[in-house]
């Protein structure tokens, strides 16, 4: 090949150069195009039937362990991090005081069953009495009447006759006297039984108070728990309605979920949410689901709600709290912890739940027994009472 041959073939190279960038941009552009269209049906298919954020915490209840009376810490049952069930005792208060109150109400309830059984006693003596005293009634009457007779012929002096009248006067009197004295003490016992005489009553209800204030100085947990800070002390002096320590009942935990305002638009109540915790990572998933839709912004229930007419306004996007509710079993199998963060992605393709609770709830939301057992015990023990002073029928 010769030189001018090798010359004219050099301008094949930039044509060469300029094919492979065509071909670049091409598959660029292509890239382009194809992720384009993938984040449009990503978008279309699932982006937008779905709203999330990173501002949710979890909640729950903090109930406050408090006393019903005054008292003295004698002994501490649980501290911080300790499970605790329900009526289990956290704090005990010294009795003594409560004790003697109850020993009195005791006897004075024993004492009052005796007494009103008197009553019912004097009332059947009442009838008895009537009935004896209607027989000399009629005898003294007939004596008068048979003196009256005999005055005419002599035979009964006037004087007997005035002394026979003067029994009959004592006899009536007397009769009518036991009829007051019957009907005073039937007074007292008609139309009721021994257990709800009013006096009887009145010291069960003494009895009761005494009992219940002596049980009342073992606190007890009115939830089934963790123990989550203890401020109480031995030896501590403490009034009714100061806080010993709170109990949360962890599979009582719900999340609260801060969305933008822009965000609600298609939130409805019992819309699908997938749950992630920081405390776990992305292992462990969460099923909830809405359970409410917040009715104001967190500023609109501020201690200081913003002014907004003060002229120098920014418009900022306000956040709406939304309560979720967590499967109860995934919260025993990875408890939570109040006040952590967690990611909550709402599904929102389902649009047939209310924007609000359209009825009240059907029953209450928590509920606990562990006083009412109290009262029951304080009942039985009445009537073992009543039983032990009713005597031999």
């Amino acid at each position: 090949m010769t030189t001018s041959e090798n010359h004219l073939k050099t301008p094949a190279a930039p044509a060469k150069n300029g094919s492979k960038r065509k071909r670049a941009l091409m598959i660029l552009a292509l890239v382009v195009v194809v992720a384009g269209i993938a984040w449009a049906l990503w978008y279309l298919l699932v982006a937008r039937w779905h709203e999330d954020t990173d501002d949710a915490y979890v909640q729950g209840n903090v109930v406050a362990v408090t006393p019903q009376t005054a008292g003295t810490v004698v002994s501490i049952g649980a501290d911080d991090g300790m499970k605790v069930v329900a009526g289990q005792v956290l704090v005990q208060l010294d009795q003594n005081d409560a004790r003697v109150a109850y020993e009195q109400a005791s006897a004075n309830l024993a004492n009052t069953v005796r007494q009103v059984r008197g009553l019912y006693s004097a009332v059947d003596a009442n009838r008895a009495d009537i009935a004896a005293r209607r027989v000399a009634v009629e005898k003294a009457r007939a004596d008068v009447a048979r003196r009256a007779g005999l005055v005419a012929t002599g035979a009964v002096s006037s004087e007997e006759l005035a002394h026979a009248r003067e029994e009959l006067a004592a006899a009536e009197a007397a009769l009518a006297g036991a009829g007051e004295n019957l009907s005073r003490n039937r007074a007292l016992v008609d139309a009721t039984t021994l257990t709800n005489q009013p006096q009887v009553a009145a010291a069960a209800a003494q009895f009761r108070e005494a009992y219940l204030n002596l049980q009342r100085t073992r606190i007890v947990a009115p939830v089934t728990g963790h123990v989550a800070k203890r401020t109480v002390q031995l030896g501590q002096r403490v009034q009714p309605g100061v806080s010993l320590m709170t109990v949360v009942p962890l599979d009582q935990v719900w999340v609260e979920a801060n969305f933008k305002e822009t965000q609600l638009a298609k939130m409805r109540i019992g819309q699908a949410v997938e749950l992630h915790s920081d405390l776990y990572g992305k292992d462990v998933r969460y099923d909830g689901h809405l359970e409410s839709l917040g009715l104001g912004t967190g500023s609109a229930f501020a201690l200081l709600p913003p002014q907004n007419a003060s002229g120098n306004w920014i418009k900022i996007v306000q956040r709406v709290p939304v309560r979720i509710a967590v499967d109860a079993k995934e919260l025993r199998d990875h408890p939570l912890r109040l006040g952590l963060s967690m990611h909550a992605d709402v599904g929102i393709r389902d649009q047939n739940g209310p924007l609000l609770a359209a009825a009240p709830p059907a029953k209450a939301l928590f509920v606990t027994d562990a006083y009412a057992r109290q009262l029951a015990e304080a009942d039985a023990r009445i009537a073992q009472i009543v039983r032990a002073n009713l005597g031999r029928g």
